[in-house]
């Protein structure tokens, strides 16, 4: 007993211990994205609907097979009798066994096509689970590049700081030497107070984004959550020249929700051979076999059950003459289910289409707009670096340094936007091109 516990022990402190290393580790985007895929609950319930269809698949070519019953009747009777003068009732009891089978011969291929339907929803089931998993995993992607950006901005803000407090130090002493005014100093200080607000604002956003991720993976929000960091200087401008055509092409072929959408025209179209299989008549095969004891009879029970025995065949032909419109309104019902099918088709191809329009117009306009800020910044930091000499020589005023300081933190601030925004932009055009995503 000893042993049995203490290999229970050991199981549970090496799961514990699994599951906290994995809690102190930082996080790759696709540990992100697979524990999502473990924890969503649409994903579990798709996978749960698809594990329905599969069995309503093997009941439908079941169908096909004969069913088999049997039957054992106890009856008991009475009747009014009259005995040496007296009346009263006399009882008497009886047994009925019977094995009855039964098969559908035709019914105008209303099985056969409920079986490929059966099939189908398998197959959709999977397309939507698969479409579920990519429109999951494009939001782990955002979520996931939010981070990484409030985590630069988190730095960047912190190295602003540290250059406002040298410059601040430095006016400090000047002060004391009178080399600038009171008014100066007290400039530069405000400045700093402003950079350290904006380092607070920086944080609370990189909390809010680890949050949303962390909701997203629906994982209990802890304060120890951190991703990994990977090299983006390969992710940056690569000066793509988007082709429209070509991507919708590649994604035609190969996204789940085109595929899901082409299955169910297929299933819409079988709902209306199904319906009219209605107009066809319905052939059944039926045989069986049978016996029965009664007390009153003069053999004994296992004689009159063997001399009892009867087989039975038969089939039984039903033909629809009249059934109040049922039929016909049926199969009305199932043409639009596939009009209304094949629109959907469409309205997906058409959203697919526009998506990848808005895609490639993305890159092109992120590549431009990334180039426009890596050059202003370019030259807003030259032009900084000046205005931090100058200062530190008492050659120009606080104002000006402060307006140069503005300027430098404003283009840092555009070109790291720029810079992710050009990354995500670059995940979704491959995202639809048919590449896995990764980062």
């Amino acid at each position: 007993m000893r042993k049995y516990i203490l290999i229970f022990s050991l199981i549970l402190a090496t799961i514990s211990e699994n599951i906290f290393a994995q809690q102190d580790s930082t996080w790759t985007l696709g540990e992100c994205i697979d524990y999502a895929f473990s924890q969503n609950i649409t994903i579990r319930k798709s996978e749960l609907t698809n594990q329905r269809h599969s069995l309503y698949a093997g009941q439908a070519k079941a169908q096909r097979f004969p069913s088999v019953n049997a039957s054992v009747n106890q009856n008991f009777n009475w009747a009014k009798s009259t005995v040496s003068g007296e009346s009263g009732l006399t009882g008497s009891n009886s047994t009925g066994y019977s094995l009855n089978s039964g098969v559908t011969v035709f019914n105008g291929s209303k099985l056969t096509n409920q079986i490929k339907q059966a099939e189908l929803d398998i197959e959709s089931g999977k397309y939507s689970l698969e479409t579920t998993r990519e429109s999951i995993s494009l939001s782990i992607l955002n979520a996931y590049i939010q981070i990484l950006y409030a985590e630069e901005q988190v730095k960047n803000s912190e190295k602003q700081i540290e250059s406002t407090k040298s410059q601040l130090n430095l006016a400090g002493e000047r002060l004391l030497l009178r080399g600038i005014s009171q008014a100066d100093y007290a400039q530069v200080k405000s400045q700093l107070a402003n950079e350290k607000l904006t380092l607070a604002n920086s944080q609370s956003q990189l909390a809010i984004a680890k949050v949303n991720l962390m909701q997203l993976m629906e994982l209990p929000v802890t304060a120890d959550f951190s991703i990994a960091n990977p090299d983006l200087s390969g992710s940056l401008n690569q000066n793509r020249v988007t082709d429209v055509k070509a991507v919708y092409e590649a994604a035609i072929a190969i996204k789940p929700q085109i595929m899901n959408a082409a299955v169910n025209k297929e299933i819409a179209s079988l709902d209306e051979k199904i319906a009219k299989a209605g107009y066809y008549p319905t052939l059944s095969a039926s045989a069986g076999i049978g016996s029965n004891y009664s007390s009153i009879g003069i053999d004994s029970y296992f004689d009159q059950v063997n001399n009892g025995i009867s087989p039975s065949a038969g089939l039984s032909l039903s033909i629809p003459i009249y059934q109040r419109s049922l039929v016909k309104t049926n199969v009305a019902v199932a043409k639009i289910g596939y009009q209304d099918a094949e629109l959907s088709e469409i309205n997906t191809r058409n959203e697919l289409r526009k998506n990848i329009e808005q895609a490639c117009q993305d890159v092109t306009s992120a590549q431009i707009e990334y180039e426009a800020s890596l050059e202003s910044y370019k030259a807003t930091l030259e032009s900084s670096m000046l205005s931090d000499e100058k200062f530190s020589q008492g050659m120009i005023n606080s104002v000006d340094y402060l307006v140069s300081k503005t300027s430098l933190i404003v283009a840092e601030s555009q070109l790291l936007q720029s810079k992710y925004n050009l990354i995500f932009s670059y995940k979704v055009l491959d995202f639809y091109s048919g590449i896995p995503l990764s980062i």
